[in-house]
């Protein structure tokens, strides 16, 4: 029951969610847009943002004004000789003190040191069955054996590779295609929701991701850097919203971004 309570206020009734990781700030320092944390988070409120993802330091210092709060456990830093490897920075009983909705962790599923994050991985998913916290498992194709991180069988791969180990909701790599993207939705038993990437440079290009992996069955988005380093991140999450939650295509996507709509 507390599982089912603490998912409905990542989720909402029609089963999708647009979600805003902002745990850059461990792997890259302050990066544009998360420079004032309360700002962004504000702005995100605005523009109707279901859920953040937060490292614990920054979770213990804002409000959250009523979104999901997901505490992330993973951390390593580009300046790291292996960067790849994730190692546990928090506990679950920390995030729960902490009020925290939901638990988040990341897997690099290829890297060489990708034994040690999978068995974190599954002990993590054990502590959130006896909390009764849902576990959202960050799942990216990465090491020196993935030619293609975009690749459908790699990406039905690692996506029931989290499913398979206790995770509620899976996010990783769009395929590029609706048609693949449907494959992976169909071989994962939990919500799928897909990664944004790299800020990218045209809003167009981001919401057709967005809207096809909608019609694809996909559960929504966790974007981070296309939300809170656009030029207008309340217009950009409401956009975001209105194709996860209310159907919108890209082109009303656009009108919104544009403030006509």
């Amino acid at each position: 029951m507390g599982k089912k309570r603490r998912l409905e206020r990542i989720f909402r009734e029609d089963g999708k969610s647009v979600i805003v990781p902002m745990d850059h700030g461990v792997t890259l320092g302050p990066v544009r847009g998360l420079i004032n944390m309360q700002e962004i988070i504000d702005k995100l409120v605005l523009g109707g943002t279901d859920g953040i993802v937060l490292h614990k330091g920054i979770a213990q210092k804002i409000e959250t004004r009523g979104m999901g709060l997901i505490t992330h456990l993973s951390a390593s830093t580009e300046l790291s000789p292996d960067p790849l490897w994730k190692v546990q920075v928090c506990s679950v009983a920390h995030a729960v003190k902490l009020g925290a909705d939901g638990i988040s962790i990341h897997v690099n599923v290829g890297a060489p040191r990708e034994g040690e994050m999978l068995t974190d991985m599954a002990l993590i998913a054990d502590e959130c069955e006896e909390f009764g916290m849902p576990l959202l498992a960050m799942m990216y194709p990465r090491g020196p054996k993935i030619t293609d991180s975009n690749d459908v069988e790699i990406i039905k791969h690692v996506a029931r590779l989290g499913a398979e180990l206790g995770a509620d909701i899976i996010k990783t790599n769009y395929t590029g295609s609706l048609e693949t993207f449907k494959e992976v939705v169909q071989s994962c038993p939990v919500p799928v929701v897909i990664a944004g990437g790299p800020k990218q440079k045209s809003d167009e290009g981001v919401l057709k991701m967005i809207y096809d992996s909608i019609q694809a069955g996909g559960a929504g988005v966790s974007i981070g850097r296309n939300t809170f380093q656009h030029e207008n991140p309340i217009l950009m999450t409401k956009a975001l919203s209105a194709l996860v939650h209310k159907g919108a295509t890209v082109e009303e996507g656009l009108l919104i971004l544009r403030g006509v709509r």
